[in-house]
């Protein structure tokens, strides 16, 4: 009697706990995330949009069900993200997930309301048939209406949102102005960064000579690619700038190289002396790096002619970031023809190297010759982490403070217009924009931008380290089995050795 008398005491001890348990989720998110990078947890940026939101949003997502194993984590991620996006607001979040693969009608409500469907290759019952999967949201607020047509699974979630939620709620947005008139890149130059930063600011033209008095109204200036000089006139005009606590971005090819007739050579522009003033100074040479990117040489043998790719180690191929936010989160930067950047200035400057090259490095002074048929050697590399991107703070013109990022490689997020346009590397693009946030925006959602589920490919680690995870990956589950077996016979051996004793009473 005493024993049924337990247990339905038990019962409903664990009853009461399971509705106070589901009582305190309904009304508290709660969420551990193990993750390198957090990706899993909101940030300082987000909570901040959140708390100022003053109209409500609605997010419609439109996301496939049933799908592959990848496919249904994303939805699973996106729908947690929108239960903390909705308690973090208050109720000013509201959602609904739609499935468009139901039916036809709501196929054409997705596909109407901007999200574009992937096709996917699906193997039901040993055949291969293509699914239409859709991975997207609707985002609205009052009239306006901002659409994610894909969230590629293991992408910047939270970021795509948070600046979709960003660019509804923000009334007049930063100004960015791209320089003009010294043969820079226009703005259809830039379609892959256009998209990110078209997001939170208004990218202008801005010419030196006709803006004499209203660069002040910019947030960040940026000069990339000139192949001009800039007249005195202009080059006050930009400590003006300065002076008046102003933030500037320079991508500046100071070597270029013929690759008709195999020379290189620097690029004869007066910005590199007035970078000199300031404490940066352009030297004059071709960055190599062991680790660099690929050229096609075209070679002959026999009768037939065939591309082979060799390392062109002009063409720095950067792996290794600082711990920077506009470095945060890369992988991987082709960075091509640069020169590295020498700290010149005085010590109430702040000097931080941004960008650097691989542990086996160097430089060869210009003019020089490319030389494809040369037999590299590790003597030629003497050199490790090579500036060739900088970052300078503080009182640089007059008593405000301003900041400078430059990047002695003018071309590397440029797209180029036409048929001359060229898709480049995410993580370049990237690096633009990030710059461009860090001088321009203060919200934060700089961080977010390569916020993502990283790969780490095996086949980057080290055997001895890949052979330790395959064993314990293995092992481990067993062992743990094991372990749980003995301890779970040791309790019943006792138990029984206890029953065996005089005066035993249950």
């Amino acid at each position: 009697m005493k024993n049924k008398k337990s247990l339905a005491s038990q019962i409903i001890l664990i009853v009461a706990v399971l509705i106070v348990l589901n009582i305190l989720t309904d009304r508290f998110f709660v969420r551990l995330d193990f993750t390198q990078d957090g990706v899993y947890t909101l940030s300082k940026a987000t909570k901040d949009i959140l708390k100022s939101l003053d109209e409500p949003v609605t997010i419609t997502a439109y996301f496939t069900s049933g799908s592959q194993p990848e496919i249904e984590k994303a939805r699973k991620d996106f729908r947690d993200m929108l239960v903390e996006y909705s308690n973090r607001s208050k109720g000013k979040v509201n959602y609904e997930f739609i499935n468009p693969n139901e039916n036809e009608q709501t196929e054409q409500q997705a596909v109407q309301a901007g999200i574009q469907p992937l096709v996917l290759n699906v193997r039901e019952k040993d055949q291969v048939k293509q699914q239409k999967v859709f991975l997207g949201a609707k985002i609205q607020m009052g009239e306006q209406t901002d659409i994610i047509p894909v969230l590629q699974p293991g992408a910047a979630m939270e970021y795509a949102l948070s600046s979709a939620i960003k660019k509804l709620s923000v009334i007049d947005k930063p100004k960015v102005g791209l320089i003009q008139g010294h043969g820079e890149p226009g703005l259809g130059s830039f379609q892959q960064a256009m998209e990110q930063l078209l997001v939170l600011y208004s990218v202008e033209p801005v010419n030196l000579t006709d803006s004499t008095g209203s660069l002040s109204s910019y947030k960040t200036l940026a000069i990339i690619a000139p192949n001009q000089p800039f007249s005195e006139a202009q080059l006050r005009v930009l400590d003006n700038y300065l002076s008046g606590g102003g933030s500037i971005f320079v991508a500046y090819n100071h070597v270029e190289g013929d690759f008709q007739t195999m020379q290189g050579k620097v690029v004869d522009c007066n910005l590199n002396g007035w970078l000199e003033k300031k404490g940066l100074k352009i030297e004059n040479n071709f960055v190599i790096d062991q680790s660099a990117g690929n050229v096609g040489v075209r070679q002959q043998m026999g009768g037939m002619q065939f591309t082979r790719q060799i390392p062109f180690f002009y063409w720095p191929m950067l792996k290794k970031f600082e711990n920077q936010p506009i470095t945060k989160g890369l992988e991987q930067v082709m960075i091509q023809l640069a020169s590295s950047i020498t700290f010149t200035g005085q010590s109430t400057l702040q000097f931080t190297p941004l960008l650097k090259t691989s542990d086996k490095s160097g430089t060869i002074a210009a003019p020089m010759y490319f030389d494809l048929q040369k037999q590299w050697t590790d003597g030629d590399f003497p050199l490790k982490g090579v500036t060739i991107g900088a970052i300078l703070e503080g009182n640089i013109v007059g008593s405000n403070k301003s900041r400078i990022v430059l990047i002695t490689d003018g071309d590397f997020a440029v797209n180029g217009e036409g048929q001359n346009a060229q898709q480049k590397q995410p993580d370049a693009i990237s690096l633009f924009v990030n710059s461009i946030d860090w001088l321009s925006d203060d919200t934060g959602l700089i961080d977010l931008r390569t916020k993502e589920v990283t790969s780490r490919p095996l086949d980057e680690i080290s055997d001895g380290k890949r052979a330790l995870l395959k064993w314990l990956n293995f092992a481990l589950p067993i062992l743990l089995v094991i372990i749980y077996g003995i301890i779970r016979m040791q309790i019943r051996r006792n138990k029984r050795f206890r029953r065996m004793e005089e005066g035993y009473v249950s």
